[in-house]
C-alpha cells in the first residue's frame, strides 16, 4: 500500500464525526476496503450495539492460531470550536502533522492496523489468522468491547494488541487499572429545621456512607509494583432542598482505580456491604449503581509478546519500546473478561495531544506504525 492511500484512510475515519455516535459510518467504510478480498477467505461482520452504532469484526487469513489488533471508531467531542486553528473534522496536514479530532485518540492506530492487514491481502501474503476489532463506545465506557466480549467474538484470540497512542509508540502497556463508578442516593424525610426529630435527614446519612466507605477501601492497601495503589474520590455530591429543611435527599459519585490485585468483585462487595449495614439502621435509604465498571489489567513485562514486540520495535523505529503501566481504563478492562486467557497489551502511534483542541499525529509515525504492525504479524507467526 503506498503512502498516499494510507494518508486517505486516515483522513476519511477522522472526517467522519464520531464523537460517541456514529460509528457505523466508520465501520462501513471499513468493511468496503476489505469487501474486494473476499474472496481471499476474508470475513465481515457488523455487531450492532445501537441504531448508527456498530462494532466491526474482520477476519483475513487462517490457522489455529489468532492474532487481534483492537481499536475504537468514537472519539470525544472537540469541544470549543474557537480553541482550534481548523475544523476537527477536516483532517488538515501542517508541518508533517495531520490535525483532526482522533488523529491521535485513535483514528490513527485504528487506521494504520486497518492499511497493515489491508497491505497483506494486495500482497497475498497474510501470515496467519488476524481478527480486526474495531469497537464503539470506548471513550464513553467501553461497552462496545463488553458487547464484542460477551458475544464470543474475542474468545478465539492468542494474543491481542490495541492500538491506543503510547508516547508515539516509544511505550508498550501491559497492564493498567480498572475502574469502579458508582452512584450513591440516600432518601430521608423532609421536616421543618426547628423540629428535626420529625425527619431523616438523608444528608447525614450519606455522610455516614462517605467517610466509612472510604476508610474501607483505604484497608485494600496491597501496592502493585508498577500501578501502585488503589484510589478512590468522592467527586460528586448534592442533596437537600432549602436551608431551613430537613434534607429528604442527598446523592454521590465517587470514582475508584484498581488494580489487579483486588478484582473489582472485592469493591462491590465493599460498597454493598457497607450499604447493607447502614440499612438496617432506623429510617436509612440507601441505593448503589454501579457505572460501566471495569477490571483491571493484568500483565507481564517480561511476556514473550511484549519481547517480541520490542524487537520489531527496534528493527522498525531503532529504538527500544519501554513496558509501562497505564492508569486509565481501556477496551482491554472489557477484553480481559474473555474465556480465553491470553496476553493485551497496547502500542500505537499518536501523540500527547489526545482530548486537546488540535489533537495531531506524526504523518511519518503513522506511516511507520502500518509497517511496524505489517512486521509485527510476520514474526508472530514465525514468517
Amino acid at each position: 500500500m503506498d503512502q498516499a492511500h494510507a494518508e486517505e484512510i486516515l483522513k476519511k475515519v477522522i472526517a467522519i464525526p464520531t464523537v460517541n455516535d456514529n460509528e457505523k459510518e466508520v465501520a462501513d467504510y471499513l468493511a468496503s476496503l476489505f469487501a474486494p478480498y473476499e474472496d481471499q477467505g476474508v470475513t465481515i461482520e457488523e455487531l450492532a450495539y445501537s441504531p448508527g452504532r456498530s462494532n466491526l469484526i474482520v477476519t483475513i487469513g487462517e490457522g489455529e492460531t489468532t492474532l487481534g489488533f483492537s481499536g475504537h471508531q468514537d472519539v470525544v467531542d472537540p469541544g470549543d470550536l474557537a480553541d482550534w486553528d481548523t475544523d476537527p473534522f477536516v483532517p488538515t496536514i501542517k508541518e508533517g502533522r495531520l490535525i483532526g479530532r482522533g488523529a491521535s485518540d485513535m483514528k490513527s492506530g485504528l487506521a494504520a492496523v486497518v492499511c497493515a492487514m489491508l497491505a497483506m491481502l494486495e500482497e497475498k501474503k497474510v501470515p496467519g489468522k488476524i481478527k480486526l476489532i474495531a469497537t464503539v463506545g470506548e471513550e464513553s465506557g467501553e461497552y462496545g468491547a463488553a458487547q464484542v466480549t460477551d458475544a464470543g467474538l474475542a474468545d478465539d484470540l492468542s494474543a491481542l494488541v490495541i492500538a491506543e497512542p503510547t508516547d508515539g509508540m516509544r511505550q508498550i502497556c501491559y497492564t493498567s487499572k480498572g475502574v469502579v463508578d458508582y452512584h450513591v442516593t440516600s432518601k430521608g424525610i423532609a421536616a421543618h429545621s426547628s423540629r428535626p426529630h420529625e425527619g431523616e435527614d438523608a444528608i447525614a446519612h450519606l455522610l455516614e456512607f462517605a467517610n466509612e466507605v472510604q476508610a474501607r477501601l483505604a484497608r485494600l492497601d496491597k501496592k502493585d509494583p508498577v500501578l501502585g495503589k488503589l484510589t478512590s474520590l468522592i467527586t460528586l455530591i448534592k442533596g437537600g432542598e432549602q436551608i431551613n429543611s430537613v434534607p429528604s435527599q442527598a446523592e454521590l459519585s465517587g470514582n475508584i482505580r484498581t488494580i489487579p490485585g483486588y478484582t473489582n468483585q472485592v469493591i462491590f462487595d465493599v460498597i454493598d456491604g457497607l450499604i447493607d449495614e447502614l440499612n438496617a439502621k432506623p429510617g436509612y435509604q440507601l441505593s448503589v449503581d454501579y457505572i460501566y465498571p471495569e477490571e483491571p489489567m493484568p500483565g507481564d513485562a517480561h511476556s514473550p509478546l511484549v519481547q517480541l514486540l520490542q524487537k520489531v520495535g527496534l528493527e522498525v523505529f531503532g529504538h527500544t519500546l519501554t513496558p509501562v503501566g497505564g492508569t486509565g481504563a481501556s477496551d482491554g478492562s472489557e477484553f480481559v473478561r474473555a474465556k480465553g486467557d491470553y496476553p493485551i497489551v497496547m502500542v500505537g502511534p499518536g501523540s500527547d495531544s489526545q482530548h486537546q483542541p488540535n489533537e495531531w499525529v506524526s504523518l511519518a509515525a503513522y506511516h511507520q506504525a502500518i509497517a511496524f504492525y505489517q512486521q509485527f504479524a510476520n514474526e508472530f507467526f514465525g514468517k
